[in-house]
């Protein structure tokens, strides 16, 4: 199944050129081929000091948008939905028929039945479903998944004393855990995770792996309407929002890549940080930052997306002193907004706490699953470091690569050393396959989660200080 294509009737295709912003292709910066990718962060300060903190840019084949990079300016639009709707049918290149059927921009910003192409009541209405069925889940239950999943990854190396953090690790724990929360055979877990991945790149194959991930959510959906569950899916299709079959569909897709990427992105970027970072070592070693705290100081220094899409111009506007036109396309910077000097002139200075960035958005269209990716990371790194106490970086940090898309950079790779622990749930005195730690097939649907056994009014002890100092301590 291929994106609906926009209802909004096609107009003439404009001459060469780029109207929106009265500039020739070649005056303006693209989001996509070597400049951007080699370094988007630079880029971005380039575009910063050319245009301020609203610059034109070029999208896949040389459609004009404006990349927000002010933090107070993307605040703006994030919050002000009447002069910047999510409803991407506005989009000028949609109405003069310039967005190809096979764009690569498609999957994103094409619309779809789902609360991000939504705006006012319609909005709340898919929101609702979302949100509810999100906080169905209790956050103590999800650890139990992540803890599960994270010693079976880690049986399946550990007995080698090394390891590629991220294809072996950050790219398998989100998706594994989320098709547990989904309600989903667990077989699934790795074809998503490819799907996935391809299709946040953008790339030619993009539109061939929505389809892929659009048939096994449409399967699914209709096997919980047949055998419902204790499950996302389920809540998602019984919400008193009632979702019609399109929109249960297209919001499982929506919640599915968005967490897997933003997720594996934040686990890659804090394991990185913490394994080439001396500020983080400092910090973290001598007690004065736990591991949400570094959470939060990645989420600002590395957000998990660099650029989100999309806000379209209801009407003519100004915006950073730019003179946006009706039916623009807005991109949020939430790399470029944490990192404006006009907020952080010093960027050195850890900000402890502060949840005042841009990484899951903010207004109405904040992200609601925010605190499971958390979860997520927090608990997977805490006990890989547990498992693996004197895990150290098995390369230079010069080697390491990130690749970019106009959407995100993820690192490639993060090889690892350390010493084979003893034998310890199923792993270390031999190569452990990962696929045969499984234990047998796993429910089709979500269990309650198991009452903590905690003394009443006691927290529970987390032994994040131990498994963080024995890393650092070790010269890792």
């Amino acid at each position: 199944m291929t994106t609906p294509e926009p209802s909004v009737p096609p107009g003439p295709v404009p001459p060469p050129g780029c109207p929106a912003h009265g500039m020739s292709p070649d005056a303006l910066r693209r989001l996509y081929g070597a400049e951007a990718e080699a370094d988007p962060q630079a880029l971005y300060e380039v575009l910063r000091k050319e245009h301020g903190q609203v610059a034109p840019v070029l999208l896949h084949g040389d459609l004009p948008a404006w990349l927000v990079l002010g933090h107070r300016e993307n605040l703006e639009v994030m919050r002000s939905p009447s002069r910047f709707s999510n409803n991407s049918r506005l989009w000028s290149m949609f109405q003069q028929g310039r967005v190809g059927q096979d764009s690569p921009l498609l999957p994103i910003v094409g619309w779809q039945p789902i609360c991000v192409f939504a705006d006012g009541a319609d909005h709340e209405r898919l929101r609702s479903a979302v949100r509810d069925g999100l906080e169905q889940f209790d956050r103590r239950g999800i650890r139990r998944y992540v803890i599960r999943y994270t010693n079976q990854l880690v049986d399946s190396f550990a007995a080698t004393g090394q390891a590629d953090l991220i294809g072996d690790f950050a790219e398998k724990l989100p998706m594994l855990v989320m098709t547990q929360l989904f309600g989903m055979p667990e077989e699934y877990g790795p074809r998503l995770v490819d799907a996935a991945l391809d299709l946040m790149k953008g790339s030619e194959t993009a539109l061939a792996s929505n389809e892929l991930v659009v048939d096994t959510l449409r399967t699914l959906a209709e096997r919980k309407k047949a055998k419902p569950g204790h499950d996302f899916t389920t809540w998602l299709i019984g919400h008193e929002a009632d979702l019609t079959d399109d929109e249960v569909m297209e919001h499982l897709r929506l919640v599915l890549v968005a967490a897997n990427e933003t997720t594996v992105n934040l686990i890659a970027n804090t394991l990185r940080m913490v394994l080439t970072d001396r500020r983080f070592r400092a910090n973290l070693a001598g007690g004065h930052m736990t591991l949400p705290d570094a959470l939060e100081q990645v989420l600002w220094d590395e957000p998990p997306l660099s650029v989100i899409t999309g806000r379209w111009a209801t009407g003519d506007t100004v915006l950073g002193g730019k003179q946006i036109s009706k039916g623009d396309m807005l991109l949020l910077g939430l790399a470029a907004g944490n990192v404006d000097p006009e907020i952080r002139p010093d960027l050195q200075k850890p900000l402890m706490g502060n949840r005042a960035h841009l990484a899951f958005s903010s207004g109405p269209h904040e992200c609601p699953g925010q605190d499971i990716g958390r979860a997520i990371a927090d608990t997977g790194i805490d006990t890989l470091l547990a498992r693996l106490p004197d895990l150290q970086l098995g390369v230079s940090e010069g080697e390491l690569r990130s690749s970019a898309t106009w959407l995100s950079q993820r690192l490639e790779s993060l090889p690892v050393r350390f010493t084979p622990p003893g034998s310890t749930g199923g792993g270390g005195k031999e190569s452990v396959n990962f696929a045969s730690t499984m234990p047998g097939p796993l429910p089709a649907t979500v269990p309650a989660p198991v009452p903590d056994a905690s003394p009443a009014g006691q927290p529970k002890k987390r032994p994040v200080a131990k498994s963080w100092r024995s890393l650092f301590h070790r010269g890792g």
